[in-house]
């Protein structure tokens, strides 16, 4: 079972490529979703005085005071929602191939002990050239999450209709770019792996010593 999961865009992946089930997958993903609304309560508690003193208790979305984007993620001015999404399925894309060619284990894959350095390095260099727009969440669950948080603790329905109703790019978007960085590894790397020698038996053994049911009609 491949590594700990906390993005659902990669869970979802994951089970394209056969490493999970689809029940497992629901199961992270639930774990995911609840991991980042916790979260969302944890920050917001352990920092509230501090968000009182800043805001004089009024929590906003935008505007020099505003403090929702400490939780969730907002487009910048200038950013359109079609662009935002394309944006989110570019950035997720992009992680997805470092992510798979990380993990393959016929790709030459990083030491174990190595991977979650590595790929808490490319989810760095992610944000740092891809974060301007609007802050790279390339994650559903830690964003939609606490975005439910903030809407039941002061902020309301505003977080989901700022930015043009902006909520559902982070969701939507990194689900399509995994998809779609899964598929472009698998078309340029991952069918052009050769088969696993184990296969190879198999087949070789299949070849020579046909299936029982051949050898009934076959002494018939």
């Amino acid at each position: 079972m491949p590594g700990a999961h906390l993005n659902p865009a990669v869970s979802f992946s994951m089970f394209l490529v056969k490493k999970i089930t689809w029940k497992l997958m629901l199961v992270y993903w639930l774990a995911q979703f609840l991991g980042a609304f916790i979260g969302a309560c944890l920050v917001f508690s352990l920092y509230f005085d501090a968000f009182h003193v800043y805001s004089g208790g009024n929590w906003t979305v935008y505007g020099p005071q505003a403090t929702a984007g400490i939780f969730a993620s907002y487009p910048s001015e200038h950013l359109s929602v079609l662009n935002g999404l394309a944006d989110q399925v570019i950035a997720t894309a992009g992680l997805m191939v470092c992510l798979l060619a990380i993990i393959d284990e016929k790709n030459n894959a990083a030491p174990r002990g190595l991977q979650p350095f590595v790929i808490g390095l490319i989810v760095l260099l992610v944000g740092l050239s891809m974060g301007f727009n609007c802050g790279y969440p390339i994650n559903p669950a830690r964003d939609l999450a606490p975005r439910i948080f903030t809407a039941f603790a002061g902020w309301g329905l505003e977080v989901f209709r700022a930015g043009g109703h902006w909520w559902w790019v982070p969701v939507v978007g990194p689900m399509i770019g995994g998809i779609i960085g899964t598929f472009v590894y698998d078309l340029l790397i991952g069918i052009h792996h050769p088969p696993s020698r184990g296969k190879e038996n198999r087949e070789e053994n299949g070849a020579r010593h046909p299936p029982d049911y051949e050898l009934v009609q076959m002494e018939a």
